[in-house]
């Protein structure tokens, strides 16, 4: 293994711990939690492009669903964040396209497996918490990135 790989697979592991301690900072619903997931999802994608948005993605929300006791959706969470942080690593032309499919794999996702765990009700409860979710980790992760990228053209 080259030490770039190392160096990369150790980024990818802090950014996924970081992220797993923004999603610690959550409001409980009755269909599960509002966190701040997505904001270290976002800024990953952002930041480093799709591949490392969706491994921080993926391995945060199933690790995150499994740390707070909701083991029933850590897979759903491995497949819908993994979708969000591939589709919000896109860049230039495309990336108005990947922030609109970020955000169905996120949002639109969880609303299908809500209604098959839930039926209807359910699903539209959890419908606005995960559009708030959404909207303010790709925010705040979009502010996060903008700074590191200030930051290091201003280091260069």
């Amino acid at each position: 293994m080259k030490i770039k790989q190392t160096q990369k697979i150790v980024l990818l592991s802090i950014l996924t711990a970081l992220t797993i301690v923004l999603g610690y900072l959550h409001v409980s619903t009755l269909t599960g939690i509002i966190t701040f997931l997505d904001v270290g999802i976002f800024f990953t994608a952002f930041y480093l492009g799709s591949k490392e948005g969706a491994i921080v993605g993926g391995l945060s929300g199933l690790l995150l669903d499994l740390l707070l006791g909701y083991p029933q959706w850590a897979f759903f969470s491995l497949v819908f964040h993994g979708l969000q942080g591939y589709a919000a690593g896109w860049s230039g032309k495309k990336r108005f396209v990947g922030l609109v499919l970020a955000s169905l794999a996120m949002v639109g996702g969880y609303f299908v497996a809500s209604m098959k765990m839930y039926h209807l009700a359910g699903a539209l409860d959890g419908l606005m918490g995960n559009l708030i979710q959404n909207t303010v980790g790709m925010v705040l992760g979009s502010i996060l990135a903008n700074a590191m990228t200030s930051v290091r053209k201003e280091a260069i």
